[in-house]
């Protein structure tokens, strides 16, 4: 990993830690959109009440998304909704490139049912959400922007939990590539270096991460992947 990815990275953990966007509790875990239990819980939409805090990310975001994809790789932003659209517009504003969104459901006929925003023939379009858990809601957005007749095989997210095997894996069989500045690893690397937490709740943490499926089934929640 490059000095740049690895300040970006532990710069957006410190900074949300520090805005208390990352809890933790041992003794009541938290459970995820998807089910897993888990002892920490990430609050990506606090972002939004921090102007100091949203430009630096928006500004690490922006250099990732050059460098590992391009300058001129890419057509236009659509944010996933909900949580996406914030995040999508600062981007767009930041490329300068054209903002659309993704509905869950489809409102609207033809082409234009799940997307808001203008389409264009072909376009690349990069999809834009706040965290990803396992990848798994991702793909469905993903498809809804290529079946809109535009291309899509970059996602950005600002947190990526990157504990669950074979993510990545199936993202990149439906050539999709995830992108993102910071995950539990790298949050507890500098919870550890600067003893945000008690060791206790970062030993368990560490034990979440090394196996959080076991952990999960452990503690209430999910024991296996959704299909």
């Amino acid at each position: 990993m490059s000095h740049d990815r690895i300040f970006a990275a532990q710069e957006t953990a410190k900074a949300l830690i520090e805005v208390e966007a990352i809890l933790v509790n041992t003794q009541k875990p938290f459970i995820t959109t998807a089910g897993w239990a888990s002892p920490v819980y990430i609050d990506m939409r606090k972002i939004i009440a921090f102007p100091r805090l949203r430009r630096r990310l928006i500004d690490f975001a922006t250099k990732t998304i050059e460098r590992d994809i391009g300058y001129e790789s890419l057509d236009v932003v659509a944010g996933g909704e909900t949580a996406g659209i914030p995040y999508a517009a600062w981007i767009s504003d930041s490329l300068m490139l054209p903002m659309q969104y993704v509905r869950k459901k489809p409102k609207g006929f033809g082409r234009n049912a799940r997307i808001e925003g203008q389409l264009i023939d072909n376009a690349r379009a990069l999809l834009v959400e706040d965290l990803a858990t396992d990848g798994g809601s991702k793909k469905d957005f993903v498809q809804a922007l290529r079946d809109s007749g535009q291309r899509c095989n970059h996602v950005f997210v600002f947190f990526f939990y990157d504990i669950f095997k074979g993510s990545r894996e199936e993202l990149a069989s439906l050539d999709i590539h995830l992108h993102y500045l910071a995950s539990w690893r790298d949050v507890l690397l500098v919870a550890r270096e600067h003893g945000y937490f008690p060791e206790d709740a970062l030993n368990e943490i560490e034990s979440f991460i090394a196996d959080p499926i076991a952990w999960s089934a452990a503690h209430g929640g999910a024991d296996r992947p959704k299909a």
